[in-house]
C-alpha cells in the first residue's frame, strides 16, 4: 500500500486507524449519557447534545460514502438533531455499525475529485476521524462524563491541520474556531481543546 501524503496529510493506514478507533471512542462516551442529556446545551454555541450527534452522523456518513468510493450527498435539514432517528444511543451503534462494514476492504489510497482538489480516501477520511474526537468532549464534557483525547490522536490532528491555511480551518466555513488562550495548567487535552477554539474549563 503506497504512503502518500496529500496537501499535508498523515500516510494511509494512520487515518483509517484514527477513525476506527474514533467510532468506539465516541460511542464509549455516548453510551454514559442519559436520556435528560440529550437535550443539554453542548460545548457547540446553539447546540443540544443532541444536536452534536446530528452533525457527527453527516460527517461519519460523508465517511462512509467515500470509503465506498463514492461522493457524499448531503441532506438538508432544519436542524442537525433530525439526522438522528429514534434512540440516539442506538443511532450511533447503527451508524458505527455501517463505518466498520465501510472500512473493511476499502481502497484508501483511490483518489477522488473534491472541492479541495484531488485527494486520497485516506485524505478525505481525516477529518470525521478528528470530529469523532473532538465531538465526543462536545457532549460529554457538558453532561459530567471525562473525556481524555488520546495523545496519538492529538498529534495526527496537528499532522493534518497545520499545514492547512487559517482561512480555511478556522472561523466561517472552517472546522473550528479562532484558537483561545490556553489554561494554566492544561493537560494536553486542554491544549487541543483551546486550540481547536473551545473553552477547556
Amino acid at each position: 500500500m503506497a504512503h502518500s501524503s496529500t496537501m499535508g496529510m498523515p500516510v494511509t493506514p494512520t487515518a483509517a486507524l484514527v477513525f476506527a478507533e474514533g467510532l468506539g471512542f465516541f460511542g464509549s462516551v455516548a453510551v454514559q449519557l442519559t436520556s435528560d442529556d440529550w437535550g443539554r446545551p453542548s460545548a457547540c454555541e446553539g447546540w443540544t447534545v443532541r444536536d452534536v450527534v446530528g452533525h457527527l452522523s453527516t460527517s461519519v456518513e460523508m465517511g462512509i460514502s467515500v470509503l465506498r468510493g463514492e461522493q457524499p450527498v448531503w441532506h438538508a435539514v432544519s436542524r442537525p438533531a433530525d439526522h438522528v432517528v429514534g434512540d440516539p444511543v442506538a443511532h450511533w451503534q447503527a451508524l458505527e455499525s455501517r463505518a466498520r462494514t465501510a472500512l473493511e476492504g476499502a481502497d484508501l489510497d483511490l483518489e477522488m475529485d473534491t472541492p479541495m482538489g484531488r485527494l486520497s480516501v485516506s485524505d478525505r477520511l481525516a477529518f470525521p476521524a478528528i470530529d469523532l474526537y473532538v465531538h465526543a468532549w462536545d457532549v460529554g464534557a457538558p453532561c459530567g462524563v471525562q473525556v481524555d483525547i488520546p495523545t496519538h490522536v492529538i498529534d495526527f490532528s496537528h499532522a493534518v491541520l497545520d499545514p492547512i491555511s487559517v482561512t480555511m480551518s478556522r472561523g466561517a466555513g472552517g472546522a473550528f474556531g479562532p484558537e483561545v488562550p490556553t489554561p494554566p495548567g492544561a493537560t494536553p487535552t486542554e491544549a487541543f481543546l483551546a486550540w481547536t477554539g473551545r473553552q477547556p474549563r
